[in-house]
C-alpha cells in the first residue's frame, strides 16, 4: 500500500520542522504582548524585529518596509484599498489572471469612483506589452500585476512593467505570494512600490503575511487601533506566526537555488509523461515556476479527474472554479483564449520539498490508468 502523495504545494505547504521549533517558545513561555514594556514584552518585540529582518532579507528590502499582516489576501487589500484612499479616484489597471484577493478589491474600488481596466494576456498567459503601453498612456494611478501565477506558474516581466508604470506616474504593486522562495525575488531590482508575500506558501505557518511597501507610498490602514506596524495594521501581533514566517523566509532563501533546480528536473519528467498520455500542458514555453504544471485532457472533466486521483492517493487541484455557485472554468485559461471545454479539464500539480522522483513516476502511471478508464466510460456513454 502506497502512502498518499501531496502535489498541491501552491495551495499551501507543510510546516517545516525547523520553523515549528522556532515558534514553540512563543506558544509557551514567551507569551508576552510585544507592546508591553516589561521583560516579557521586550522578548516578544525582539522576536518580531528579528523576523522582520529575515523577511526583508528574503526579498531584498529594508526591515522598515515590512508590514506584517494576517496573510497575502490582507496584504493585497491593504495596498489596493490603502493606496486608493490616499489618491483621487483615477484609473486602476490589473490583469485578468490575478488572484481573487486582487480582483475583488479592485472591483470594490469601482464603486468608489475608480475606473478599472483589465490587461490582455497572450496565449501563454503573459501580459500583452502593447496593451500595457496603451493603458500606461492613460496615466493610471494604480497598477497591480502578479509576479507568478498560482495556476500556470507563468512569471511576468514585472521589472519591465514596473518601470513603465513609474514613468507614467503610477504606483505599481505585485502579488509575489507564489514566487517568493521559488525564484529570486528582489524588491529593489523589481522596481515596484509594493510587494505581497505569504508565510504558508513557503513552509511557514498559516496566518502570517507581509506587504513590502516603499515608505514614500502613502497608505491608509484597513485596521485602525493601537498603531502597530507603523500605524498601517493595528492589533496585537501574532508573535509565534511572525517568528515562524521569518524562520521560513531564512530557510527558503538558503535552499532556493538547489530546490529550484531539483523541482525543474521533476517537472520535466512529469511533463514528458503528460505529453505521452496526450495531455495539453499549458504555458509550456513560457518562463514558469519550477514546480508548477497545469494541464488538461480533451473531453475529461478536471474536477472528476482530481477526485479520481484523490481516491488513488494523490492530492492535486482542479484548475476549474466549478461549484454550484460558479460553474465557470479557470478565468486564467479563458483569458488566455483556451476553449472553455478544454479549460474545464484543467488540473494543477504543484511539486515541493517532499516530492520525489518515485512520486512523479507513480503519478504518471496512475494518471494514465484513470484517464483511460474515464475515456472508456465516455465511449460507453456515447
Amino acid at each position: 500500500m502506497f502512502a498518499p502523495v501531496y502535489l498541491d504545494y501552491n495551495a499551501t505547504t507543510p510546516l517545516d520542522p525547523a520553523v515549528r521549533e522556532a515558534m514553540l517558545p512563543y506558544l509557551d513561555a514567551r507569551y508576552g504582548n510585544p507592546s508591553s514594556r516589561h521583560e516579557y514584552g521586550r522578548h516578544a518585540r525582539a522576536a518580531i524585529d528579528a523576523a522582520r529582518a529575515q523577511v526583508a532579507e528574503a526579498v531584498g528590502a529594508h526591515s522598515t518596509e515590512v508590514v506584517f499582516t494576517s496573510g497575502g489576501s490582507e496584504a493585497n487589500n491593504l495596498f489596493l484599498k490603502g493606496a486608493s484612499a490616499s489618491l483621487k479616484p483615477g484609473l486602476l489597471v490589473t490583469s485578468p489572471i490575478e488572484h481573487p484577493c486582487v480582483r475583488e478589491p479592485a472591483r470594490q474600488l469601482v464603486r468608489l469612483g475608480w475606473a478599472l481596466e483589465t490587461l490582455r494576456v497572450d496565449g501563454a498567459g503573459r501580459v500583452d506589452a502593447a496593451h500595457f503601453d496603451t493603458l500606461m498612456a492613460q496615466r493610471p494611478g494604480l497598477v497591480s500585476v502578479m509576479l507568478a501565477n498560482n495556476e500556470t506558474g507563468v512569471i511576468q516581466p514585472v521589472a519591465e512593467l514596473a518601470a513603465k508604470a513609474r514613468a507614467a506616474g503610477a504606483w505599481f504593486h505585485t502579488d509575489a505570494v507564489q514566487a517568493v522562495g521559488k525564484i529570486d525575488v528582489d524588491f529593489r531590482a523589481l522596481g515596484v512600490h509594493a510587494l505581497t508575500l505569504s508565510s504558508h506558501k513557503l513552509y511557514g505557518p498559516l496566518g502570517a503575511g507581509a506587504l513590502i511597501v516603499d515608505k514614500r507610498v502613502e497608505l491608509q490602514p484597513l485596521i485602525a487601533g493601537g498603531g502597530q506596524e507603523r500605524g498601517l495594521r493595528s492589533g496585537t501581533e501574532n508573535v509565534a506566526a511572525i517568528v515562524g514566517f521569518g524562520a521560513a523566509c531564512a530557510l527558503a532563501t538558503a535552499r532556493r537555488a538547489a530546490e529550484a533546480q531539483r523541482l525543474a528536473g521533476l517537472r520535466e519528467v512529469l511533463e514528458g509523461g503528460l505529453t505521452a498520455l496526450g495531455a495539453t500542458v499549458f504555458c509550456a514555453d513560457a518562463p514558469r515556476l519550477p514546480g508548477t504544471v497545469f494541464f488538461a485532457f480533451a473531453s475529461i472533466d478536471g474536477e472528476t479527474l482530481v477526485g479520481k486521483l484523490d481516491r488513488a492517493g494523490f492530492a492535486c487541484a482542479s484548475g476549474s472554479a466549478c461549484s454550484s455557485a460558479d460553474p465557470e472554468p479557470s478565468k486564467t485559461l479563458l483569458a488566455m483564449g483556451v476553449a472553455p471545454a478544454l479549460a474545464r479539464g484543467a488540473v494543477r500539480v504543484s511539486l515541493g520539498r517532499d516530492t520525489q522522483a518515485a512520486d512523479v513516476e507513480r503519478f504518471i502511471e496512475v494518471l494514465g490508468h484513470e484517464v483511460r478508464a474515464l475515456r472508456g466510460l465516455a465511449a460507453v456513454a456515447v
